[in-house]
């Protein structure tokens, strides 16, 4: 929040000149779980949150509601597209009841029923009781979902047995079955990223001795990275695509998706366009990071989590169309996403930008020219800002092909 936020508390917007208030939003959603908020009740547990602060002795938190709906289905959120302030009310209600635990201190007593609500398909009954009433605390944070108070756990029990598919119990009772292998598994039976991360984080995959606690932060990227390097193995066997481009966003996230007839790298731009919560200024500030055929060595430190979120749908695409190509997403954040909902949001903005319809250019020269045109439309930006940097353009301007020698 910058220094104009605190001045005006969402009392003057035209200070600004957004179209949202991030403050409006947290204090609608504060009074609600003030009034509601209960110290021992019994609801429904759609998921645990794994925190990273003091690794490797993390707090666990069961998240959980008096009265459950759909506060934990992203995927559904997307289709449907709700919007920012009822997914942050719907996401305010999920109380974090927590307690200590070392990664591998797997004998922690809350641990085995934390193990379950992971594992589960759908949300468990709980009886939960806090140290305290809740007070509100809505936690923001770009990687993971917002959720309601933390409050250290008293008591809890699950109240049912929780639904577990066969297929996830057949890969958590296989102690020697590896994480890499379980996520490729369990995907390739239609089990999605979110419900992937859940199992990944609360320490129920791999061989039985190299199991632990992962905080949830860190889960999601190494879901989206793993599905990602798999498909890559086989997406480099199919042959080049066309010259084609893409258009699309959701909750204020837009992309312009350019494919290129090469082989597969990959190459992402962050752009913050104008006035936003995250950006105070009417110019634009842009981050970048890049891999080549044979992939990275390190982190995507620049653009972080969105990095591997963005490029896991780029890569459903292609396996799709059994295609290989050269791929650069130019990404525009707009004063539209006021408030961080986690990289969900950047992984469904890129599957709707896939699933809008394509264009066909019959070079490079046209589609790169269509960039600058929708670009400078859209967001008022000189696209050549950003394609002048680009590594990959110049990968593909330069590198000689096998038929010129």
């Amino acid at each position: 929040m910058n220094i104009r936020c605190i001045k005006c508390k969402g009392r003057d917007p035209s200070i600004c000149g957004r179209t949202f208030c991030p403050i409006v939003a947290k204090i609608s959603a504060q009074k609600k779980v003030n009034i509601e908020a209960k110290e021992e009740y019994f609801g429904e547990s759609p998921n645990v949150f794994v925190g990273r602060f003091g690794y490797p002795d993390v707090n666990v938190g069961v998240l959980s509601t008096e009265h459950y709906e759909e506060h934990d289905n992203p995927l559904l959120w997307s289709k449907e597209n709700y919007d920012i302030a009822k997914i942050i009310n719907l996401r305010s209600s999920l109380i974090n009841s927590n307690f200590k635990a070392q990664i591998t201190g797997f004998k922690e007593r809350y641990l085995a029923m934390s193990q379950e609500i992971g594992m589960a398909k759908n949300p468990v009954d709980v009886e939960i009781g806090l140290s305290k009433k809740p007070s509100f605390s809505l936690s923001f944070g770009q990687d993971t979902m917002p959720h309601g108070p933390s409050v250290k756990l008293k008591k809890a029990r699950i109240t049912e047995n929780p639904k577990i598919p066969k297929k996830v119990d057949k890969v958590v009772s296989d102690i020697d079955l590896k994480a890499t292998k379980a996520l490729s598994y369990l995907y390739k039976h239609e089990v999605d990223e979110h419900y992937l991360t859940r199992l990944l984080s609360i320490g129920t995959l791999g061989v039985k001795k190299q199991r632990k606690l992962v905080p949830t932060r860190w889960s999601i990227t190494a879901v989206d990275d793993t599905l990602a390097k798999e498909m890559i193995k086989q997406v480099k066997d199919y042959q080049v695509t066309d010259y084609t481009a893409f258009f699309g966003g959701h909750l204020g996230n837009y992309y312009v998706a350019l494919f290129f007839p090469e082989v597969w790298s990959y190459e992402l731009f962050e752009t913050y366009a104008g006035k936003s919560t995250w950006h105070d200024s009417e110019g634009i500030t842009t981050t970048t990071d890049y891999e080549g055929y044979n992939g990275r060595k390190d982190y995507a430190s620049n653009t972080v989590g969105g990095y591997y979120a963005a490029r896991l749908p780029v890569l459903e695409h292609l396996k799709k169309i059994k295609r290989q190509a050269s791929v650069l997403l130019l990404r525009f954040i707009t004063g539209e996403y006021y408030a961080p909902l986690g990289v969900w949001v950047v992984r469904e903005a890129v599957r709707k930008t896939l699933a809008s319809k394509p264009l066909n250019f019959g070079s490079k020269e046209l589609m790169l020219n269509y960039t600058k045109v929708i670009v400078k439309k859209k967001f008022g930006i000189n696209a050549d800002l950003l394609l002048n940097k680009s590594i990959l353009l110049n990968t593909i301007k330069t590198q000689k092909k096998l038929n010129e020698f």
